[in-house]
């Protein structure tokens, strides 16, 4: 499993990719803007890009010839993509907190980069990944389909928790107001964000070993 993993870093992912994290996350510093898109990025570019080179490269060929499980190719596979999201994540916040200390008395028409908000980001994420992968391990070859599907969903996400913070006062006050202050409150949606991410793409890995079980390689 470790070599195969270390396959799949080392060839399966151009480096670019590695570097996107670092690009994309600087738009954290833009005051006020839609910081939703910043991971959203990584559902436009990186997946579709990175699958599009499994494909061209015949890559599920090649690895159905190595002396491997189909579950642990689904594991290494999905393990990518998740260490490349919690790059993304991650760089993302860090510029998200030098955003809030340069722009301190900023007033946000979008979400501000509380820990609230990266905890909506989570979810976002685990909607993406759960019908992404279990899509594509339908013939985990074609990800058209599914990174159309699941992008579309993200963003319906987005926007309609966008929609809601701008409509509602309550979602408001939390996640651009006074709320975001109340640290343990802000902690709270993180922490069940990531519990969600976890969940959700646990079983799109269960679903992916099931479905790719009884692809012909």
């Amino acid at each position: 499993m470790y070599n195969l993993l270390m396959k799949e870093l080392k060839l399966g992912v151009s480096p670019f990719f590695y570097v996107m994290p670092f690009l994309t996350g600087a738009l954290m510093l833009i005051p006020g803007w839609l910081y939703f898109l910043v991971l959203l990025y990584f559902c436009f570019i990186t997946i579709p890009n990175m699958f599009a080179g499994y494909k061209t490269q015949n890559d599920l060929i090649f690895t159905g010839m190595l002396p491997v499980t189909k579950k642990d190719i689904v594991k290494a596979k999905i393990s990518v993509i998740v260490i490349l999201e919690l790059m993304h994540i991650v760089v993302a916040m860090i510029y998200g907190m030098i955003s809030i200390r340069l722009y301190p008395n900023m007033i946000y028409y979008f979400f501000k980069p509380s820990l609230g908000f990266w905890g909506l980001c989570f979810v976002m994420i685990a909607i993406f990944n759960i019908i992404f992968i279990s899509m594509y391990y339908k013939t985990a070859y074609k990800y058209g389909a599914a990174a159309i599907a699941s992008i579309t969903a993200a963003m319906l996400f987005a926007g309609g928790a966008e929609w809601l913070g701008i409509q509602n006062s309550f979602v408001y006050d939390l996640f651009k107001g006074a709320g975001t202050d109340h640290l343990a409150t802000q902690l709270s949606i993180l922490i069940a964000g990531i519990l969600i991410f976890a969940i959700f793409t646990i079983i799109a890995y269960h679903i992916a070993i099931k479905r790719f079980e009884k692809v012909e390689i």
